[in-house]
């Protein structure tokens, strides 16, 4: 009996130890399923997503205590399967802290992870606005590169007008100065024009003086002869013959003396023109002005060359330059006055400083000297002057 009654004291002990035990662990359960519940509620408020997980492990952990509760009072009538219920509960809690452990240690991985989702968007939206506030920058800097080039073009269309128009009174004035300075060169081309005339008429009228005088003094000559011829025959009345030769020799002496014949007017293309000057470029460019109005050209590079060829053919003008090797121009218009078969030719003379070679010429017997840069009009209007008859000269000049 002493030991059925230990035994049963040692049971009621155990039953009171498991209860005990049980009841301790239900609350610490309880406890630890609040903490739970709270930590779970407050991870749901965290994260959105997470709610509902978070609402069913709470409802399984719910569910649970009810089952330990209900198992609880089972093992009290059970108390035979108490310590295997404490293990199974043990085992159970281990579960559970096992899968909290695994859900504490998803969850840390999970906000781990949106953590790095966090700052991976918070860099990617840095890098965008620096990416935007660089383009801000950019567009700024080139929005004032803008402003600046429109201003310098601007400045340099600016100046680019002044200059223009600062040229463009330069220009008039300079215009205005060359129109001036022609009209006082065309006055004084034509005051040496009518200079030149003038000087012309009075050669003219001189030789048309001379040639009078000339035929002034053959026909003295001639009634000379003649006076003496009728003496002779008035001291020889026998002798018909020898006063009849007198005669007629002295007749055939004053047609010898007496002056040619008037030049006639000769046309362009019966005109022989010559150039002597050592400038290629000038007899070209001279020739070239004679050809265009129907002259004939021949050409010499000096004053040497020029009497070789008026030797050969004689010219009806010559034009020559003051400066030239071997024969200048005033020696070669000397070598044509002093031959007679050439002194009538006339000589026109270009000169860069006819003031100069004034009396030069004058005394070489130049017929028209004129100065560089001359007309070429003027030139050509001399050239068909000399061409004219004397008398056609004269009526001109009158």
């Amino acid at each position: 009996m002493d030991a059925l009654y230990i035994w049963v004291l040692v049971g009621l002990g155990l039953c009171v130890l498991a209860g005990w035990i049980g009841v301790r662990a239900r609350r610490a359960a309880r406890r630890k399923a609040d903490v739970e519940r709270r930590e779970a509620e407050r991870q749901a408020v965290e994260v959105r997503a997470q709610r509902t997980a978070a609402a069913e492990a709470s409802a399984r952990a719910e569910a649970e205590l009810d089952a330990k509760r209900a198992e609880a009072a089972a093992l009290e009538a059970r108390r035979a399967a108490a310590e295997a219920a404490v293990r199974a509960e043990t085992e159970r809690l281990e579960a559970l802290r096992a899968a909290a452990e695994a859900a504490a240690r998803a969850e840390a991985d999970r906000r781990a992870a949106l953590q790095a989702e966090a700052d991976r968007i918070a860099r990617a939206e840095a890098e965008k606005q620096a990416r935007a506030e660089a383009a801000r920058i950019e567009a700024r800097n080139a929005a004032r590169a803008e402003v600046a080039r429109n201003a310098a073009e601007e400045s340099a269309r600016l100046d680019a007008r002044r200059a223009a128009e600062q040229a463009e009174r330069e220009r008039q004035a300079e215009l205005e100065e060359r129109q001036r300075q022609a009209e006082i060169a065309e006055r004084q081309r034509q005051a040496e024009i009518a200079e030149r005339q003038r000087q012309m008429e009075l050669l003219e009228r001189q030789r048309q003086a001379e040639l009078a005088e000339r035929q002034r003094q053959e026909r003295a000559a001639a009634d000379e002869a003649q006076r003496r011829a009728d003496a002779a025959v008035a001291r020889h009345a026998g002798d018909d013959a020898e006063p009849a030769g007198a005669a007629s020799r002295g007749a055939d002496a004053a047609t010898r003396a007496a002056p040619p014949a008037a030049v006639r007017a000769k046309a362009p293309e019966q005109t022989l023109v010559m150039i002597a000057d050592d400038s290629k470029i000038v007899r070209v460019k001279t020739g070239r002005l004679l050809a265009s109005h129907g002259y004939q050209v021949a050409y010499a590079s000096d004053g040497v060359e020029a009497t070789e060829l008026m030797r050969a053919n004689l010219p009806d003008v010559v034009i020559t330059d003051v400066e030239m090797p071997r024969m200048d121009g005033f020696e070669l218009t000397r070598h044509i006055r002093r031959d007679p078969a050439s002194a009538h030719v006339p000589v026109i003379m270009i000169t860069a400083a006819n003031d100069k070679h004034g009396a030069d010429a004058s005394s070489a017997g130049v017929s028209v000297l004129l100065g560089k840069p001359y007309s070429e009009d003027e030139l050509i209007a001399y050239i068909r002057s000399a061409m004219q008859p004397r008398a056609q000269r004269a009526d001109v000049a009158a």
